[in-house]
Formats: structure tokens, C-alpha cells, sequence
């Protein structure tokens, strides 16, 4: 007989502050009880692996390479967010690139150049996996051919303690699409998991049109996000868009970081879309991180979730907002 659960978020993500990018925590809620235990086998054996804890690290938009206005700094960011990384107190187990590594050259051999240096400053990030998605400034002039010397396939997908992630190319076609093969293949690739496995997706353009006349949208976004559609507990991660973004849209929640460069200013200001000028008495304003919180709630339906929009200062890190993640109401075995 088929034991019988209470209905119940059985994920959440939590993180904390790291100076620069978001630190994502991955943790189990189904409690270290009999049942909470049974849970997590049943979901182990439906899912192909049971989710453990673990964190990771998602870093966006280096543009190594870019030095002027409206950003002097060049690397200087990418290279603070390594070391705040390597002196977190927990250790992540990966880190994820959301795509525009370098900035683009039409002179391959430039462009080269800055892909190894983009090479050289991330190697010094002590994790045991970095994994990257390009950038249109990294694959939009050749098809993403140089990229895949330095970084090899611009999408794939693996396993990491329960959670199935899945690296989605929406540049490398010189326009912002994934593209009919892919999809074919990204449908192919989740094929193997249950409803209630978690997913996580990392790409460099939203998958949903934020702000089409500034190309803030994949074409065929929706048709992406129809082949998750069955999947309960979907996470999208992204770039492009050099300032925070957070939405819920059907069963997945999308969540842009900060650039490491410059930041673009809110497409609901009425701005043009222009860099934010650099300020040279806050040479990090409008770069940063989320810091991200969770807790389970008193009730056991739902889990609770805080991020903190904190901008990347030689002084203190302020700022909240809060929304919710992984906040399925519960699963069928």
C-alpha cells in the first residue's frame, strides 16, 4: 500500500550575502522523521536521485574585455566577486555563468584574448564545478563557434544531488531564439523525470518577454517554457538585462542577476535604454547581489523565501524585496 503524505512544499532555496552574484541554497523541507524520511526515498526513486543540500553560485555578464564609459573599472568586479566567493564560510559546489563571459570583437584573435583572461580569472574560484551558458557578445558574430573552443557545447544538461539543470543557448543563432533543435532536444532531455522533479534552467536572455523593443525576450520563450510547463518546481535563471528581475509565471520562477560590468536602468522608468553612468565615488552602484533567505513556515503547505537586492559597495550591503520560491503546494507519488 501506498504510503500517504500530507501535502507540502518539499524544496527550499536559500542563500545569503556574497558580495557579488546570487548564492542559491538547495534544501530538502520533508523533515528527518519516519515520514519525512519515507518522503524523501519515494521522491528519490520517482525523481532518479533524492535531493540533498547544497549551494551554488550564479554569476552574470563579465563582459571581460569592456574597459570605458561608462564602467573604468574593467575586471575589477569579476575579480572581487571571485574572491568573495572563495571566502564564503560555506563552500558552494558550483558556479553558473549567465552567458556575455567577454565582450565581443570583430578581430577573432582579440576576442580570443579575452575569452583567456575570462579563463584565467575564473579558474581561481576554488569550486569543483563552473559551468557556463554564452552571451550574444560571446556567440552572436560567429555562431557561438569561438566559444565552444574555449567552453565547448552551449547547451547540455546534468544532474547535481537531485536537481536537473539545464544550460539553454538563446543567442548563438545571431538572434535571441533557441531554436527548433534545441527544443527537441531540451524535450527529449526531461523526458526521463517526474512531474516532481525540481529544474533548474540557466540561459543569458529571459525566456519571457520582459522588454521587447530593448530586446529583453526569447522569441520562441513561450514555446520553451510549454515543454516545462508539466513540471512542478522550475527555476529560471538569467542574465542580459544588467539589473535585478524577479517573476513568477506559471510554475516557474525567473530571476535575472546583475551585471559585473555596468547596470541598465528600470525599463519602467521611461529611460532610454543607456548604461546607468559611472559614478566614481560608488564605483560598484548598481552592481551587486541578492541575498537570498528562506524558512519553513509554521504551516507546512507553503516555505518562505526573502531575497535582498544588495549593490555590490566598498561599504555596507542594504536593500530588500521579498518574493517566493519553490513554493508548490505539494506533490503526487
Amino acid at each position: 500500500m501506498k504510503p500517504s503524505f500530507n501535502r507540502r512544499s518539499f524544496m527550499k532555496v536559500a542563500g545569503a550575502s556574497i558580495g557579488v552574484g546570487a548564492l542559491y541554497r538547495i534544501v530538502p523541507t520533508w523533515g528527518a522523521g519516519k515520514e519525512g524520511q519515507e518522503m524523501g526515498r519515494l521522491l528519490g526513486k520517482a525523481n532518479g536521485e533524492s535531493v540533498s543540500p547544497f549551494s551554488f553560485v550564479q554569476l552574470s555578464d563579465t563582459h571581460v574585455g569592456f574597459n570605458g564609459p561608462p564602467d573604468p573599472l574593467g575586471t575589477k568586479a569579476f575579480e572581487l566577486a571571485v574572491e568573495k566567493v572563495n571566502q564564503l564560510p560555506e563552500k558552494p559546489e558550483l558556479v553558473l555563468f549567465t552567458g556575455d563571459l567577454t565582450h565581443d570583437s570583430e578581430n577573432p584573435e582579440e576576442h580570443a584574448n579575452r575569452m583567456r583572461l575570462f579563463q584565467k580569472i575564473s579558474s581561481r574560484l576554488n569550486v569543483a564545478k563552473i559551468k557556463h551558458v554564452p552571451g550574444e557578445h560571446d556567440a552572436g558574430l560567429d555562431g557561438g563557434k569561438l566559444y565552444r573552443e574555449f567552453f565547448g557545447d552551449t547547451s547540455y544538461s546534468f544532474d547535481h544531488r537531485g536537481i536537473h539543470f539545464i544550460a539553454l543557448d538563446n543567442v548563438s543563432r545571431a538572434k535571441p531564439e533557441v531554436g527548433e533543435e534545441q527544443r527537441i532536444w531540451l524535450k527529449k532531455d526531461v523526458a526521463r523525470f517526474s512531474k516532481t522533479s525540481p529544474i533548474v534552467v540557466f540561459t543569458h536572455r529571459p525566456l519571457f518577454d520582459l522588454k521587447p523593443e530593448w530586446e529583453w525576450f526569447t522569441s520562441d520563450g513561450d514555446e520553451v517554457m510549454n515543454v516545462l510547463a508539466p513540471f512542478e518546481n522550475v527555476t529560471v535563471l538569467y542574465g542580459h538585462i544588467h539589473r535585478q528581475n524577479t517573476q513568477r509565471l506559471g510554475n516557474a520562477a525567473h530571476y535575472a542577476a546583475r551585471s559585473l560590468i555596468f547596470a541598465f536602468p528600470d525599463p519602467e522608468s521611461g529611460s532610454e535604454k543607456k548604461p546607468i553612468p559611472y559614478d566614481k565615488d560608488q564605483p560598484f552602484k548598481n552592481l551587486g547581489i541578492r541575498q537570498i533567505t528562506g524558512k519553513q513556515d509554521q504551516v507546512p503547505s507553503s516555505v518562505s523565501l526573502s531575497i535582498n537586492d544588495v549593490e555590490l559597495s566598498v561599504r555596507e550591503f542594504a536593500g530588500t524585496a521579498g518574493i517566493q520560491q519553490f513554493s508548490k503546494k505539494g506533490v503526487s507519488l
